[in-house]
């Protein structure tokens, strides 16, 4: 077996989709290149049947949160993060891997601190997802080669530290859409909206979004055709809400085809998250952003504001069903604006993933 084939890059990754979707990109991106890679993860990350981690080598690396806990919680989250120091540094000294990409939150501190231990150092990359340096990154930059971007002008970073800006590594099938055009509606066509509410942030959307479209004008409610992501136990409800309405609407708890329904659409209404961000750059849709109240840092609400003149922001306490009525019908009664949006919004690069292959393969300790 070749030294490229036999000595991996290992990705450290879990939790949310905020950090597992990036390395998903990274590594569709590495076995292409034809490397070996490894993840190590949480016990919370779900690996689904049709992940590209699905067959490859994985080590569960127990961890556990402090910040923003009581002392009970932050003692046994200290614990956990010691056991999966001794775990990750078993797994690094033999699989003696090229480089360790990891994305942040704490399933990336035991691997970071464990390849630090090590006599043979494996140079370390981080990555950043977000427009404020997360917390977890802001600890272990002093123990990395490079930090890799998403954004220019990231918030919260140590000084000293070698940075790099790469995007967001979003999915295959994302970066696939970004050659498709947006074109408006048209005055009497269908309008196509496209709900997304996170993992975090979906009760909002359920609670306003069905009052605000029921209360648009009955010409622009008989032309929307929408499809909103609801949280499973909001799904009866919002459903029988838009029937009432007689407003056209498909909704589900998980969207399988989301690439396409975002290129399809001509309005995205989302929180601020990093990956919905990326994916609505890379594909160029106007927006309407809502950001998550009480993130960390309020990374969200920096996440958005670096997302500039592409979305419209309206922070969570003003985002009643009266505003978000009023912005809908002042944008869709603007086509040029949409579009000019949608221009504004395809900044981001497509070929993230690619770049940052690129500094993992290349990364020395």
């Amino acid at each position: 077996m070749s030294g490229r084939a036999s000595s991996p890059i290992v990705l450290a990754a879990g939790g949310t989709g905020g950090h597992f979707f990036p390395a998903e990109a990274l590594a569709a991106a590495l076995i292409g290149r034809g490397r070996r890679v490894v993840l190590f993860a949480d016990a919370r990350t779900k690996i689904g049947a049709d992940s590209v981690f699905a067959a490859r080598e994985r080590f569960v690396i127990p961890g556990g949160g402090i910040a923003g806990r009581g002392v009970g919680r932050a003692i046994a989250g200290a614990l956990k993060l010691l056991a999966g120091f001794f775990v990750a540094r078993r797994a690094l000294r033999d699989l003696r891997p090229a480089a360790l990409v990891a994305f942040g939150g704490y399933p990336a501190i035991a691997p970071v601190l464990a390849s630090r231990s090590l006599a043979r150092r494996v140079p370390v990359i981080l990555h950043e997802q977000n427009a404020v340096l997360g917390r977890a990154n802001r600890f272990l930059a002093r123990f990395s080669a490079r930090l890799a971007l998403s954004v220019p002008d990231t918030r919260s970073i140590p000084a000293g530290t070698a940075t790099i800006v790469v995007g967001n590594p979003v999915r295959p099938a994302i970066a696939a859409c970004a050659a498709i055009p947006y074109a408006p509606p048209t005055e009497s066509g269908a309008i196509r909206l496209l709900v997304l509410g996170g993992s975090l942030g979906a009760r909002v959307m359920s609670d306003v979004v069905p009052a605000a479209l029921a209360a648009l004008p009955t010409t622009l409610r008989a032309r929307l055709a929408l499809a909103q992501q609801c949280r499973a136990e909001d799904l009866a409800r919002v459903a029988a809400f838009y029937r009432e309405a007689a407003i056209s609407a498909e909704c589900a708890a998980f969207f399988a085809d989301v690439p396409e329904r975002l290129a399809a659409a001509h309005l995205v209404i989302a929180r601020a998250g990093a990956s919905t961000l990326a994916e609505l750059a890379v594909i160029g849709r106007p927006a309407i952003l809502v950001p998550l109240p009480g993130a960390i840092d309020d990374h969200q609400s920096a996440n958005a504001r670096a997302f500039g003149d592409a979305a419209v922001t309206i922070a969570e306490r003003q985002f009643t069903p009266a505003r978000l009525a009023a912005v809908v019908c002042d944008l869709l009664a603007a086509p040029a604006r949409l579009s000019a949006m949608a221009a504004a919004a395809k900044h981001g690069p497509a070929d993230a993933a690619e770049r940052l292959a690129d500094l993992a393969e290349g990364v020395r300790p």
